[in-house]
Protein backbone atom coordinates (compact mmCIF):
# COMPACT_ATOMS: atom_id res chain seq x y z
CA UNK A 1 0.00 0.00 0.00
CA UNK A 2 1.22 3.03 -1.28
CA UNK A 3 1.54 5.25 2.14
CA UNK A 4 0.31 8.14 0.83
CA UNK A 5 -3.27 7.03 1.64
CA UNK A 6 -3.00 6.02 5.27
CA UNK A 7 -4.67 8.01 7.54
CA UNK A 8 -2.84 10.03 10.38
CA UNK A 9 -2.32 9.05 13.63
CA UNK A 10 -5.08 11.75 14.72
CA UNK A 11 -6.65 10.57 11.26
CA UNK A 12 -6.93 6.50 12.12
CA UNK A 13 -10.75 5.16 11.83
CA UNK A 14 -12.36 4.31 15.52
CA UNK A 15 -12.23 0.57 16.18
CA UNK A 16 -15.38 -0.41 17.93
CA UNK A 17 -14.04 -1.47 21.45
CA UNK A 18 -11.07 -0.50 20.83
CA UNK A 19 -9.03 2.57 22.06
CA UNK A 20 -7.60 4.93 19.41
CA UNK A 21 -4.52 4.37 17.40
CA UNK A 22 -5.84 0.85 16.00
CA UNK A 23 -5.44 0.17 12.36
CA UNK A 24 -7.69 -2.73 12.08
CA UNK A 25 -9.06 -2.53 8.69
CA UNK A 26 -6.86 0.07 7.41
CA UNK A 27 -4.71 -2.71 5.01
CA UNK A 28 -7.63 -5.35 4.47
CA UNK A 29 -8.09 -5.83 0.79
CA UNK A 30 -10.80 -7.02 -1.47
CA UNK A 31 -13.16 -8.05 1.79
CA UNK A 32 -10.04 -10.14 3.10
CA UNK A 33 -8.62 -9.59 6.97
CA UNK A 34 -4.86 -8.71 6.52
CA UNK A 35 -2.37 -10.78 8.11
CA UNK A 36 0.54 -8.72 7.50
CA UNK A 37 -0.10 -4.96 8.90
CA UNK A 38 2.18 -2.39 8.29
CA UNK A 39 5.09 -4.95 5.76
CA UNK A 40 2.25 -3.60 3.50
CA UNK A 41 4.16 -0.31 3.15
CA UNK A 42 7.04 -2.51 1.43
CA UNK A 43 6.09 -2.00 -2.04
CA UNK A 44 8.18 -2.80 -4.79
CA UNK A 45 8.85 1.21 -5.41
CA UNK A 46 9.95 1.44 -1.80
CA UNK A 47 12.35 -1.63 -2.22
CA UNK A 48 13.54 -0.52 -5.35
CA UNK A 49 14.27 2.56 -4.06
CA UNK A 50 16.17 1.34 -1.01
CA UNK A 51 18.50 -0.45 -3.09
CA UNK A 52 20.34 2.82 -3.75
CA UNK A 53 22.07 3.06 -0.42
CA UNK A 54 24.12 -0.45 -1.60
CA UNK A 55 27.40 1.56 -2.38
CA UNK A 56 30.66 -0.03 -1.25
CA UNK A 57 29.29 -3.50 -0.61
CA UNK A 58 30.09 -4.05 2.76
CA UNK A 59 27.28 -6.33 4.56
CA UNK A 60 27.13 -6.25 8.50
CA UNK A 61 25.46 -9.37 9.76
CA UNK A 62 22.33 -8.39 12.75
CA UNK A 63 21.51 -11.99 14.68
CA UNK A 64 23.17 -12.11 18.04
CA UNK A 65 24.13 -15.23 18.86
CA UNK A 66 21.55 -18.05 19.54
CA UNK A 67 23.74 -19.17 22.70
CA UNK A 68 24.29 -15.59 24.33
CA UNK A 69 21.23 -15.21 26.10
CA UNK A 70 22.57 -18.40 28.38
CA UNK A 71 20.23 -17.78 31.44
CA UNK A 72 16.57 -18.29 31.48
CA UNK A 73 14.34 -15.20 31.54
CA UNK A 74 11.20 -14.88 32.61
CA UNK A 75 11.06 -18.13 32.75
CA UNK A 76 11.69 -19.10 28.66
CA UNK A 77 13.95 -22.01 28.12
CA UNK A 78 17.71 -21.12 26.35
CA UNK A 79 19.25 -22.94 23.48
CA UNK A 80 19.73 -26.43 23.40
CA UNK A 81 21.94 -27.59 21.00
CA UNK A 82 23.47 -31.22 20.41
CA UNK A 83 25.82 -32.63 17.28
CA UNK A 84 24.75 -35.88 15.65
CA UNK A 85 27.74 -38.07 15.01
CA UNK A 86 26.81 -40.02 11.77
CA UNK A 87 30.27 -42.19 11.87
CA UNK A 88 28.43 -43.27 15.68
CA UNK A 89 25.38 -44.54 13.36
CA UNK A 90 25.28 -48.42 12.60
CA UNK A 91 25.61 -48.87 8.68
CA UNK A 92 26.83 -45.76 8.03
CA UNK A 93 30.93 -44.50 6.95
CA UNK A 94 30.20 -41.32 7.03
CA UNK A 95 32.44 -38.37 8.13
CA UNK A 96 29.77 -36.00 8.70
CA UNK A 97 27.90 -34.23 11.76
CA UNK A 98 24.22 -33.15 12.04
CA UNK A 99 22.30 -30.75 14.67
CA UNK A 100 19.86 -30.90 16.96
CA UNK A 101 18.27 -27.70 18.35
CA UNK A 102 15.57 -26.49 20.67
CA UNK A 103 15.08 -22.59 22.03
CA UNK A 104 12.16 -20.65 22.55
CA UNK A 105 12.60 -17.88 19.83
CA UNK A 106 12.14 -15.24 22.53
CA UNK A 107 15.31 -15.62 23.71
CA UNK A 108 17.47 -14.47 21.19
CA UNK A 109 17.52 -11.77 17.98
CA UNK A 110 13.66 -12.24 17.42
CA UNK A 111 10.72 -10.82 15.46
CA UNK A 112 8.43 -10.88 17.54
CA UNK A 113 5.63 -11.54 15.01
CA UNK A 114 1.64 -11.30 15.18
CA UNK A 115 0.43 -14.06 17.25
CA UNK A 116 2.75 -13.38 19.77
CA UNK A 117 0.84 -10.44 21.65
CA UNK A 118 -2.54 -9.16 21.91
CA UNK A 119 -3.98 -6.14 23.27
CA UNK A 120 -4.20 -6.61 27.22
CA UNK A 121 -7.53 -4.32 27.13
CA UNK A 122 -9.98 -6.12 24.63
CA UNK A 123 -7.61 -9.54 24.55
CA UNK A 124 -7.67 -9.73 21.13
CA UNK A 125 -4.91 -9.76 18.72
CA UNK A 126 -4.09 -7.50 15.62
CA UNK A 127 -7.12 -7.33 13.28
CA UNK A 128 -9.64 -8.40 15.67
CA UNK A 129 -9.02 -12.43 16.31
CA UNK A 130 -9.58 -13.83 19.57
CA UNK A 131 -7.06 -15.34 21.62
CA UNK A 132 -8.64 -18.76 21.90
CA UNK A 133 -9.09 -18.65 17.90
CA UNK A 134 -6.02 -17.11 16.61
CA UNK A 135 -3.70 -20.21 17.03
CA UNK A 136 -7.06 -22.15 15.78
CA UNK A 137 -6.22 -21.87 11.77
CA UNK A 138 -3.60 -20.00 9.93
CA UNK A 139 -4.40 -16.57 10.82
CA UNK A 140 -1.46 -14.20 11.76
CA UNK A 141 1.59 -17.26 11.33
CA UNK A 142 4.89 -16.27 10.74
CA UNK A 143 5.07 -18.00 7.50
CA UNK A 144 2.64 -14.86 6.03
CA UNK A 145 5.88 -12.82 6.03
CA UNK A 146 7.72 -15.44 3.99
CA UNK A 147 4.89 -15.64 1.93
CA UNK A 148 5.15 -12.10 0.75
CA UNK A 149 8.80 -12.40 0.16
CA UNK A 150 10.49 -11.53 3.57
CA UNK A 151 11.35 -7.97 5.08
CA UNK A 152 13.49 -6.30 2.60
CA UNK A 153 14.25 -2.44 2.29
CA UNK A 154 15.93 0.52 4.14
CA UNK A 155 17.25 0.45 7.38
CA UNK A 156 17.89 3.49 9.61
CA UNK A 157 19.89 3.21 12.65
CA UNK A 158 18.97 5.92 15.52
CA UNK A 159 22.33 5.50 17.78
CA UNK A 160 20.89 6.24 20.78
CA UNK A 161 23.71 4.98 23.16
CA UNK A 162 25.78 6.88 21.35
CA UNK A 163 24.13 9.61 21.11
CA UNK A 164 23.84 9.57 25.08
CA UNK A 165 27.75 9.33 24.85
CA UNK A 166 28.18 13.02 22.99
CA UNK A 167 25.75 14.68 25.16
CA UNK A 168 27.25 12.91 28.48
CA UNK A 169 23.30 11.53 29.31
CA UNK A 170 24.75 9.26 31.84
CA UNK A 171 21.91 5.88 32.19
CA UNK A 172 22.49 2.21 32.43
CA UNK A 173 20.59 -0.34 29.87
CA UNK A 174 19.80 -2.36 32.82
CA UNK A 175 17.32 0.19 34.18
CA UNK A 176 13.97 1.70 33.44
CA UNK A 177 15.38 4.41 31.07
CA UNK A 178 12.97 6.26 28.94
CA UNK A 179 13.83 7.68 25.38
CA UNK A 180 11.92 10.31 24.05
CA UNK A 181 10.89 11.35 20.99
CA UNK A 182 12.28 14.26 21.13
CA UNK A 183 15.78 12.61 21.60
CA UNK A 184 14.75 10.51 18.42
CA UNK A 185 14.60 13.77 16.45
CA UNK A 186 17.65 15.06 17.63
CA UNK A 187 19.70 11.79 16.80
CA UNK A 188 18.05 11.89 13.20
CA UNK A 189 18.97 15.64 13.11
CA UNK A 190 22.75 15.07 13.97
CA UNK A 191 23.03 12.41 11.48
CA UNK A 192 21.41 14.04 8.27
CA UNK A 193 18.39 11.24 8.57
CA UNK A 194 15.59 12.15 6.70
CA UNK A 195 12.69 9.07 7.16
CA UNK A 196 10.71 7.66 4.44
CA UNK A 197 7.97 5.71 4.49
CA UNK A 198 8.69 1.73 4.83
CA UNK A 199 12.19 2.89 6.51
CA UNK A 200 12.86 -0.31 8.93
CA UNK A 201 13.60 1.73 12.44
CA UNK A 202 16.96 0.32 14.29
CA UNK A 203 17.41 1.69 17.55
CA UNK A 204 20.43 0.98 19.35
CA UNK A 205 20.69 1.23 23.34
CA UNK A 206 23.54 -0.74 24.03
CA UNK A 207 21.45 -4.00 26.13
CA UNK A 208 23.72 -6.21 24.10
CA UNK A 209 26.75 -4.63 24.52
CA UNK A 210 26.14 -4.48 28.25
CA UNK A 211 25.14 -7.84 28.71
CA UNK A 212 28.25 -9.12 26.62
CA UNK A 213 30.51 -6.85 28.83
CA UNK A 214 29.11 -8.75 32.28
CA UNK A 215 29.17 -12.32 33.84
CA UNK A 216 26.87 -14.43 35.60
CA UNK A 217 26.68 -12.78 38.50
CA UNK A 218 25.47 -9.30 37.16
CA UNK A 219 23.86 -11.40 34.42
CA UNK A 220 21.34 -12.75 37.10
CA UNK A 221 21.13 -9.83 38.85
CA UNK A 222 20.29 -7.19 36.04
CA UNK A 223 18.34 -9.91 33.65
CA UNK A 224 17.33 -13.02 34.68
CA UNK A 225 16.30 -11.71 38.45
CA UNK A 226 15.32 -8.30 37.07
CA UNK A 227 12.49 -6.52 35.06
CA UNK A 228 13.66 -3.02 34.40
CA UNK A 229 15.32 -2.05 31.02
CA UNK A 230 16.05 1.06 28.62
CA UNK A 231 13.99 1.53 26.33
CA UNK A 232 11.52 3.62 23.88
CA UNK A 233 8.81 5.73 25.85
CA UNK A 234 5.53 4.24 26.09
CA UNK A 235 3.28 7.20 25.52
CA UNK A 236 1.05 8.79 22.96
CA UNK A 237 4.15 10.91 21.61
CA UNK A 238 5.93 7.89 20.55
CA UNK A 239 3.43 6.14 18.80
CA UNK A 240 1.86 9.37 16.84
CA UNK A 241 5.89 9.84 15.84
CA UNK A 242 5.90 5.57 15.33
CA UNK A 243 2.47 5.74 13.14
CA UNK A 244 2.83 8.64 11.13
CA UNK A 245 6.80 7.90 9.85
CA UNK A 246 4.88 4.87 8.70
CA UNK A 247 7.74 2.50 9.20
CA UNK A 248 7.07 -0.72 8.26
CA UNK A 249 8.81 -2.77 11.41
CA UNK A 250 11.24 -1.16 14.42
CA UNK A 251 13.66 -3.15 16.09
CA UNK A 252 16.73 -2.74 19.21
CA UNK A 253 19.17 -4.47 20.82
CA UNK A 254 17.19 -4.37 23.59
CA UNK A 255 14.92 -6.62 25.58
CA UNK A 256 11.91 -5.79 24.18
CA UNK A 257 12.32 -2.26 22.12
CA UNK A 258 10.19 -0.29 24.87
CA UNK A 259 10.91 1.26 28.30
CA UNK A 260 10.36 -2.09 30.80
CA UNK A 261 8.50 -1.81 33.32
CA UNK A 262 5.88 -0.90 30.20
CA UNK A 263 3.51 1.64 30.34
CA UNK A 264 -0.23 0.10 30.84
CA UNK A 265 -1.97 2.84 29.21
CA UNK A 266 0.44 3.40 26.51
CA UNK A 267 2.22 -0.21 26.14
CA UNK A 268 3.59 -0.04 22.84
CA UNK A 269 3.38 -3.81 22.08
CA UNK A 270 -0.43 -3.53 22.46
CA UNK A 271 -0.40 -0.82 20.09
CA UNK A 272 2.49 -2.27 17.30
CA UNK A 273 1.75 -5.77 17.10
CA UNK A 274 -1.89 -6.36 18.13
CA UNK A 275 -3.04 -3.05 16.82
CA UNK A 276 -0.61 -2.11 14.08
CA UNK A 277 0.42 -5.44 13.00
CA UNK A 278 4.26 -4.45 13.11
CA UNK A 279 7.13 -6.30 13.60
CA UNK A 280 9.06 -5.58 17.05
CA UNK A 281 12.89 -6.42 16.68
CA UNK A 282 14.36 -7.24 19.70
CA UNK A 283 18.20 -8.38 20.96
CA UNK A 284 19.79 -7.69 17.81
CA UNK A 285 22.83 -7.64 17.74
CA UNK A 286 24.20 -3.47 16.69
CA UNK A 287 26.98 -3.36 17.47
CA UNK A 288 29.21 -3.89 14.53
CA UNK A 289 26.66 -1.86 12.47
CA UNK A 290 27.45 0.93 14.88
CA UNK A 291 30.96 1.28 14.09
CA UNK A 292 30.26 0.94 10.53
CA UNK A 293 27.66 3.31 10.33
CA UNK A 294 30.27 5.73 12.63
CA UNK A 295 32.91 4.67 10.16
CA UNK A 296 30.65 5.42 7.03
CA UNK A 297 28.96 8.81 8.67
CA UNK A 298 25.88 7.29 7.05
CA UNK A 299 22.73 5.49 8.94
CA UNK A 300 20.82 4.29 6.24
CA UNK A 301 21.49 0.65 4.79
CA UNK A 302 19.80 -1.43 2.49
CA UNK A 303 18.22 -4.25 5.09
CA UNK A 304 17.06 -7.87 4.33
CA UNK A 305 15.24 -10.24 6.95
CA UNK A 306 14.41 -13.78 6.06
CA UNK A 307 12.16 -15.02 8.95
CA UNK A 308 11.34 -18.63 9.50
CA UNK A 309 9.07 -20.40 7.14
CA UNK A 310 7.36 -21.38 10.19
CA UNK A 311 3.25 -22.60 9.29
CA UNK A 312 1.47 -20.92 12.54
CA UNK A 313 4.89 -19.17 14.04
CA UNK A 314 4.78 -16.43 16.54
CA UNK A 315 8.22 -15.27 16.82
CA UNK A 316 11.43 -15.75 14.77
CA UNK A 317 15.52 -15.36 14.57
CA UNK A 318 15.40 -12.44 12.29
CA UNK A 319 18.55 -13.25 9.91
CA UNK A 320 18.84 -9.77 9.15
CA UNK A 321 21.75 -8.46 7.55
CA UNK A 322 22.45 -4.47 6.43
CA UNK A 323 24.30 -3.65 3.39
CA UNK A 324 26.07 -0.50 2.67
Amino acid sequence: MDAQYLPTWKDLPAVPGARHGFAWGVFDKDGVKDEIGTLNILTEQVVLQAKEEIRVGRSVALNWGLDKLSEPTLGRSVLKHELVDWRTKPGFDFYSWDDEISFNTQTGSQWDGLRHWGDAQTGLYYNGHKHDEVTRGKHLGIEHWTKRGGIVGRGVLLDYARYAERNNIQYSPMSNHAITVKELKKIAKECNITFRPGDILLIRVGWTKWYDEHGVQDRNKYVTHAYAWAGLKGCEETLEWLWDNHFAAVASDNNGVEVVPMEDRWRLHDFLLAGWGMPMGELWDLETLSRECERQQRWTFFLTSAPLNLPGGCASPPNAIAIF
